[in-house]
């Protein structure tokens, strides 16, 4: 595959995967999953490789989810909402590798749930992060919520969700949402150093570790595959398509005179 959306390069051991559109803030479309799904896999079975970080290009986001330009009730791919979204995150987990992910600026909508589902997450102190779901016409009816609530406990979770704010990164550090919190300009300092600790462990055993770990939680995907079915048919509704509308031209949504 050619890659037109990321970054991919190799050193060291370490497998950096980047999404390169840092023009809308590195939200992802159709063909921008298909990349990292593709790089993912390139990575994850690739025996040289002990680590993967996941990134976004420039200065301002780690990823904001999903490209409301490219979204017309169905977004712009493959797949029951238009993205392969649930493939995607599937494979996060599934890879027999750490994930990192390096948040250096905006981790918004599906970027969080990206951000979140990561082995680890290691950001600057300029990182924000938070859900827009409920404010754009939209949710993440699997990892994105369920899961969520298993890293930082209900309450947080629905917090996030329904209220749609915005969390420094020491708040999502206090709540358990990253790993560590570093100087803006430690970052890049930061992430190397746990790779370099990855690299120096048994890699069958923190595949074992991995697979233990997930194990635990795989019913939400489960979950998830349902919630699709439910938010594709969400979409299609007046309701949902308000909030898209309502962002391109830049003004507050009136959802409820759809309501029914």
């Amino acid at each position: 595959m050619t890659y037109e959306d990321i970054l991919y390069r190799v050193e060291s051991g370490v497998a950096h995967i980047t999404i390169n559109r840092p023009q809308v803030m590195n939200a992802f479309r159709g063909r921008t999953c298909e990349e990292l799904i593709h790089a993912l896999n390139k990575a994850g079975w690739d025996n040289a490789i002990g680590v993967i970080v996941l990134g976004g290009a420039g200065d301002k986001a780690f990823c904001t989810g999903g490209d409301q330009s490219a979204h017309d009730g169905q977004y712009d791919g493959r797949g029951i909402i238009g993205l392969p979204v649930e493939e995607l995150q599937s494979l996060i987990r599934d890879v027999p590798k750490p994930v990192i992910a390096r948040v250096q600026g905006y981790a918004i909508g599906g970027g969080n749930v990206l951000a979140t589902l990561c082995d680890f997450t290691i950001c600057s102190e300029k990182a924000q992060f938070g859900q827009v779901g409920p404010k754009v016409g939209s949710v993440d009816p699997g990892f994105g919520t369920a899961y969520l609530a298993r890293v930082v406990g209900e309450k947080r979770a629905r917090e996030i969700w329904y209220l749609c704010r915005r969390y420094t990164a020491a708040e999502a550090f206090q709540m358990g949402l990253v790993n560590t919190v570093v100087p803006h300009d430690k970052l890049d300092e930061e992430v190397a150093r746990w790779c370099a600790e990855i690299m120096e462990r048994s890699p069958t055993a923190i595949t074992i570790a991995k697979r233990s770990f997930n194990a635990d939680s795989e019913n939400i995907r489960g979950i998830g595959n349902m919630g699709m079915q439910a938010l594709s048919m969400y979409y299609a509704t007046d309701e949902s398509k308000e909030g898209v509308k309502a962002f391109n031209e830049k003004r507050k949504p009136d959802f409820r005179k759809y309501q029914r």
